[in-house]
């Protein structure tokens, strides 16, 4: 299944997409008389398998009678609808860097031994559709990286690598948005203290408000055969910047294993994987995004991460 959260008249919705259409999940639980979990969609994930499998007999059930649907005003435009992050308002966002070695290269980054990971403000999330807005203070070098991601269906602490995917609900998308103007800082900076500080300004330009679009959908895990293989591709209006596999140097279930030694996830918990290669930084010239364009990351199996860019 593919779960949305979309905007109907300032209230958010759980929904599914089908095909071109999207299933108002409370609606269709009204229409249908259905006993399925139908409030968010991180009320579903913490519902467990169980919330799951209702979910998947009232979907099939809609499917089955799509003129009562209809009817019922149980379906949705996809394309005219307004999306939000497929998880609105996430407890955690973990974003790992430094996971593609060709992105290291570009980036003059040698492989490291272990995962590195940084965590991100949920209040920097916006959907896909909603514009990403430069601000005034560092608009001039905001850069892109399209990033698979995964999340938590499950609390997770201190679990083995043999079990970490049992954990996963399913996968997004998200963008990275960040802005460059201070990450020069992290190859010059001399000395212990001089090189902490240099990467807290490099955090920190990721931080503004919709530096973190994601979705348009959570895809749940069954319907992903492969995360290591999928193709991820990212396009500044229209040209094609980043086209890779994600061929990840440590691979989801080594990433839960690692960082759930500290961290207890929750369900609905993010954590974006890494960006391949074909960032704006590390291009020559440098490209970076400015007003008026469009950023497009695509992912096989997921669906396209869609944010206009405009001035703060």
């Amino acid at each position: 299944m593919k779960l949305v959260t979309v905007d109907i008249d300032g209230t958010e919705r759980a929904g599914v997409l089908l095909g071109d259409q999207i299933l108002d999940l409370a609606a269709a639980a009204a229409a249908l008389n259905s006993p399925a979990a139908t409030g968010s969609v991180l009320d579903i994930l913490k519902g467990g398998a169980g919330a799951l499998d209702q979910l998947a007999k009232l979907v099939a059930g809609a499917e089955a009678n799509l003129d009562d649907m209809r009817a019922a005003g149980a379906l949705l435009d996809a394309g005219a609808a307004r999306y939000r992050p497929p998880i609105p308002n996430p407890g955690f966002i973990l974003s790992v860097g430094m996971n593609y070695r060709a992105h290291l290269e570009e980036m003059n980054t040698p492989i490291p031994e272990l995962p590195a990971a940084f965590v991100k403000s949920p209040t920097s999330l916006t959907g896909s559709g909603e514009p990403i807005v430069l601000p005034p203070d560092q608009p001039d070098m905001v850069d892109f990286e399209g990033e698979l991601c995964f999340v938590f269906g499950r609390d997770c602490y201190r679990v083995s690598e043999a079990d970490a995917m049992d954990y996963v609900a399913g996968y997004t998308i998200a963008n990275d948005v960040s802005a460059r103007d201070r990450v020069a800082g992290i190859f010059t900076a001399e000395g212990n203290m001089a090189a902490i500080h240099a990467w807290e300004a490099n955090v920190l330009g990721k931080q503004y408000p919709t530096f973190t679009p994601m979705g348009p959908v959570l895809v749940t895990r069954d319907e992903i055969a492969d995360p290591g293989a999928l193709r991820l591709v990212t396009k500044l209006d229209g040209e094609v910047m980043q086209d890779s596999l994600t061929e990840l140097v440590f691979p989801i279930a080594r990433l839960i294993a690692h960082y759930s030694q500290w961290y207890r996830f929750r369900p609905g918990d993010v954590v974006t994987t890494g960006s391949p290669p074909g960032v704006g930084f590390g291009r020559d010239p440098k490209v970076f995004m400015k007003p008026g364009q469009l950023i497009e990351v695509t992912i096989e199996g997921i669906g396209t991460l869609s944010n206009p860019v405009i001035a703060g």
